[in-house]
């Protein structure tokens, strides 16, 4: 009988609640016009980077190969969460429906795997130019380049359904209130009436592949190219070398920070406010801070996108 009433809950939810930041209409009306300049300024400053670095013949190299992918992977990435975020906050209802919710932590958890395997083959790189400069061109080469990039999005395909695929069989029943402002997907499985062992377990078994391990790759690799740095002699050496990967570490830095702080964090509910920021972080600063990082570390970038807009004037 609970069974039959479940499935009829079930068949009868349409959609979920998103109720995150404030309740306070003004409030939200404050988020809504702050958000909606971040995000116009992430897609700009990483449409502007793309634009650049396909226009400009110099930067045809791994390194900027690379971040022009990042580029197009911020504006997927915002993109996914941040106008439905955007519409909730002016709109009475704030809802989603739940195929649109499944859609969103696909896609979330795709751009997101997407980004760290991403981040982990431009630590490579900037290994393979500093620790090995000779046979940099060599290994480095157009299709290797090309190969990192396909299995960077083949691993966030499988990372997004593997984690989506079990949500098929999650059962909710009449509570449809999502404390947390997009559809996360703990947040929703919190919701479920039926046993959620299977998703949670899921959830733990993939951070290992798709989260612990690039993010050790990436260690290993910057560990590799500070020890190599400390040993060049000169002073103008160390400093020119390490302005080379600067940039990487800095985003790196911001990136598994802001992911640390909302997955590592310990169970407490007085935690919750330092998880929405840190997920504010992670979901709207990133993919602007990304580029504007890239733009102002390094003088090539700067120094094109200058050119360019001197030339539209």
């Amino acid at each position: 009988m609970l069974n039959h009433s479940s499935m009829e809950n079930q068949m009868v939810m349409t959609e979920f609640i998103l109720f995150g930041l404030s309740s306070d209409p003004q409030v939200l009306l404050f988020f809504f016009f702050l958000f909606l300049v971040i995000y116009a300024a992430t897609l700009l400053a990483n449409a502007v980077i793309i634009m650049v670095i396909n226009g400009e013949p110099t930067l045809q190299t791994p390194m900027f190969f690379f971040l022009k992918i990042l580029a197009l992977i911020d504006i997927c990435y915002s993109s996914v969460t941040v106008p439905k975020m955007l519409e909730n906050f002016v709109s009475k209802e704030k809802s989603i429906s739940v195929v649109g919710c499944y859609a969103q932590i696909f896609f979330f958890i795709h751009f997101a795997c997407d980004e760290i395997f991403l981040l982990t083959a431009m630590s490579y790189d900037r290994y393979v130019a500093i620790c090995d400069p000779l046979h940099y061109s060599t290994i480095m080469n157009k299709q290797m380049c090309q190969l990192l990039v396909v299995g960077t999005f083949v691993m966030g395909l499988l990372d997004g359904a593997v984690n989506t695929v079990p949500l098929m069989n999650v059962t909710f029943c009449g509570v449809n209130t999502i404390c947390h402002y997009t559809c996360d997907l703990p947040a929703v499985l919190s919701l479920s009436c039926s046993g959620t062992f299977i998703n949670f377990t899921v959830i733990s078994v993939s951070v290992f592949p798709f989260g612990f391990m690039p993010f050790l790759l990436t260690l290993v690799f910057y560990i590799r190219i500070i020890s190599t740095i400390l040993k060049i002699p000169s002073t103008k050496g160390k400093s020119k070398a390490f302005s080379t990967c600067s940039s990487h570490f800095i985003v790196i830095g911001l990136f598994y920070f802001s992911a640390f702080v909302r997955y590592l964090k310990p169970s407490s509910k007085s935690l919750s406010d330092l998880e929405k920021v840190a997920s504010i972080q992670y979901l709207i600063l990133t993919p602007l801070l990304n580029p504007l990082i890239y733009s102002l570390k390094n003088s090539k970038m700067k120094n094109c996108i200058w050119k360019k807009f001197v030339k539209c004037m």
